[in-house]
């Protein structure tokens, strides 16, 4: 899934994203940063996200507008040329 960063608190590692999709609210896993680029999270970054069984956010990586099929991009990530 992909979201964004609602909310994170670095000394806790606790947070919450929130799913583009459905707009539901997923609480970080304690290991969502283990393995992953992240060392910490600002509010409003944009993530893929897994669910675990307890259906909490982890195996964050990077996400962006281009993942989520953003108008003027093809499937493979390439800019449509804006004509005129």
């Amino acid at each position: 899934m992909q979201g964004v960063v609602k909310s994170y608190d670095p000394g806790t590692g606790m947070g919450t994203v929130l799913c583009d999709t459905n707009l539901s609210e997923y609480d970080l896993a304690r290991d969502a940063l283990v393995g992953s680029v992240f060392r910490m999270l600002r509010q409003g970054q944009r993530v893929i996200f897994d669910t675990n069984d307890a259906g909490l956010a982890t195996r964050l990586r990077l996400g962006s507008e281009v993942d989520m099929g953003t108008p003027g991009f093809t499937s493979d990530g390439v800019a449509i040329p804006q004509g005129g």
